[in-house]
């Protein structure tokens, strides 16, 4: 359960500073809300290819699931950016 929990954080920081790196600019965040977007994104990345796309567990690094993590945690970085951005109207 521990080890469950740790691992997904760490998961979850690697996709979200993956996902704010291929993301242009600089965006106005911590490392605390990087992670957490990264653990968003990573468990609907994981909904996605478990649920929607039913590929489960394909024995080897799941590529296209980091992917989809990635893709998600940028775009959920990317809204996250535009709603506290100082620039809002």
């Amino acid at each position: 359960m521990v080890g469950n929990i740790i691992g997904t954080i760490i998961f979850g920081a690697v996709i979200g500073v993956l996902a704010r790196l291929v993301i242009p600019g600089k965006q106005a965040m911590g490392w605390v809300i990087t992670v957490v977007l990264g653990i968003i994104g990573a468990l609907i990345g994981y909904w996605v290819w478990e649920g929607l796309l039913d590929k489960g567990d394909t024995g080897g690094i799941d590529w296209i699931r980091w992917i989809i993590s990635i893709a998600v945690a940028a775009v959920l970085t990317l809204g996250y950016t535009s709603m506290t951005s100082k620039n809002r109207v």
